[in-house]
């Protein structure tokens, strides 16, 4: 029962469901472009989906045309390391999860259980890294690439489609800028059971002839082979301004979009799209309430709102200047900002929540302990802080206010007799970043609350924007095709002022019922 969807597979065989996510990368109409050479593909080896979009065009979907890129990958046994720059990996551990924070703190056997690959603890071995390896382009591979643009499709017509500014091919690096004599590439190997080594930052769609004689021009690959060819595809996807902050589509119910369909790219924005779409549509179908992460809450919430509230030219990448509060959006907190939302979805397990939680307390004693601890700069601290090289204070301080001072780290807290012992690595990086930082994070959470106010208030959905009086003409229009979901999305959309938005709050508190005598302050966040 309920459902909307039948899907039917080349085999034909049928899969019923009551919502659908559609991740189809660039597969959708996909064609790759190497020179002269194009096919019907949606990337190297593998077919394009060509009904997909008549079907998304048949429920009313309109549908662009986008670009990206890939490089060569080149065979490792033929390339020159001594020739190389060596890159090596962190010599920290460092994981996309908080496993070793929570384990580190408090060692939970259930962790061991369901990661019998990769153990977890204060022991943990550190599984060894390929490193990258750094070389450059030089004027001589230059002349190649100048000598063939002819021939490549972005500057021939071959190709129409905008690509990512910020992954620029290799050929439109050099044409830009001419007057640089070497772009910096990296060799980065596939991994331990491959010979194939991607060449970052030679996104290009050459013919392969030029590309060879591009890649030898670099002392380091004088005998590289090409294992692989780099390319240019162009595929469609649907222009955000049609789909919901959840990534369910605004035309169609049931119906979600993740990744490149949604006009970005990168692995990491297709990655946070794939879980917020998943979830929304697991909700959806279980008939659960949606997930939705807010701008101050989580990056996936800034890329959420930026698709659906910003007109697209190009690809999207998600970068650190996107995010108006990126000083609450740290790496290092994301266990405690997160960690509760994975489980109230039934994704984290009650042993690690309750960690996370021992942490944040654990972080809000030393934070108090150390703010009431007075340090008096008398003969025995001034010779162990002259011993380090650090100047001791002129006057009695708190432990807190010696920690804010860039040169003082916990450990010298620890080496004056002040920390705590028993702090885990990850509570003591908290409390030194809380410190240093104390006064620009309440800054940002001020602001984060002055908006709250225009981030929880509606837009109905069939709102009508264009009898407003005193609504320009331009706001209007942007209104009604983005619809956003809140006001405070509305103050996002390029070409809504803030008079527009003024104009936009009267209307709304009338169609409530209640004009606001004060209507709230609407001014630009930051």
């Amino acid at each position: 029962g309920g459902t909307r969807f039948v899907l039917r597979a080349h085999t034909s065989q049928r899969y019923a469901a009551r919502t659908l996510v559609i991740t189809a990368g660039t597969s959708l109409r996909g064609r790759t472009i190497t020179g002269e050479a194009a096919r019907a593909e949606s990337r190297a080896g593998e077919p394009p989906a060509m009904g997909v979009s008549d079907c998304l065009h048949d429920w009313g979907l309109k549908l662009g045309r986008l670009k990206t890129g890939t490089p060569p990958r080149v065979d490792a046994r033929t390339i020159d390391f001594e020739q190389t720059l060596i890159q090596p990996g962190s010599p920290t551990p460092l994981s996309f999860g908080f496993y070793y924070a929570c384990a580190e703190e408090a060692p939970q056997p259930w962790l061991l259980d369901r990661n019998p690959i990769y153990p977890v603890g204060p022991k943990t071995a550190w599984r060894p890294q390929l490193p990258c390896y750094g070389i450059a382009t030089n004027p001589q591979t230059h002349e190649v690439i100048l000598a063939n643009l002819n021939r490549a499709p972005m500057f021939n017509g071959a190709i129409q489609a905008q690509g990512p500014r910020y992954c620029p091919s290799i050929e439109d690096k050099v044409h830009r800028f001419r007057d640089k004599d070497s772009h910096g590439l990296f060799l980065e190997p596939e991994g331990w059971e491959t010979n194939e080594v991607y060449v970052q930052g030679a996104n290009t769609s050459l013919p392969e002839d030029a590309q060879t004689a591009m890649l030898r021009s670099i002392p380091a690959l004088r005998r590289a082979e090409i294992m692989r060819v780099g390319y240019a595809v162009e595929y469609d996807y649907v222009p955000p301004s049609q789909t919901r902050v959840t990534l369910e589509s605004k035309r169609v119910d049931g119906l979600f979009f993740a990744g490149q369909i949604n006009g970005t790219s990168g692995y990491e924005e297709a990655a946070g799209q794939g879980f917020l779409a998943g979830v929304n549509a697991a909700r959806k179908a279980l008939g659960g309430p949606p997930l939705i992460l807010g701008r101050s809450q989580a990056y996936i919430g800034v890329m959420a709102d930026d698709l659906v509230t910003r007109e697209l030219e190009e690809p999207y990448r998600l970068m650190t200047s996107r995010a108006e509060y990126r000083l609450l959006l740290r790496q290092d907190n994301a266990d405690l900002r997160l960690t509760s939302t994975g489980y109230e979805l039934g994704l984290i397990s009650g042993d690690r929540m309750e960690a996370v939680e021992r942490k944040r307390h654990a972080v809000d004693r030393e934070m108090v302990r150390l703010g009431g601890l007075r340090v008096t700069p008398d003969r025995a601290t001034s010779a162990r802080l002259r011993e380090s090289g650090r100047e001791p204070p002129r006057k009695d301080v708190s432990a807190v206010e010696l920690l804010r001072r860039p040169d003082i780290d916990y450990g010298v807290l620890g080496d004056l007799g002040l920390g705590d012992e028993n702090l885990s690595a990850s509570a003591r990086e908290q409390v030194e970043i809380l410190a240093k930082y104390a006064s620009y994070i309440e800054k940002q959470g001020r602001e984060v609350e002055r908006i709250r106010r225009l981030e929880d208030w509606p837009i109905p959905v069939d709102f009508d924007y264009a009898p407003l009086t005193g609504l320009k003409r331009e706001a209007a229009e942007k209104l009604a095709r983005f619809r956003p979901a809140t006001v405070g999305q509305a103050s996002r959309i390029m070409g809504v002022t803030q008079a527009d938005l003024a104009v936009l709050l009267v209307h709304l508190e009338r169609a409530r019922g209640a004009v606001s005598a004060t209507p709230p302050q609407v001014g630009a966040p930051g």
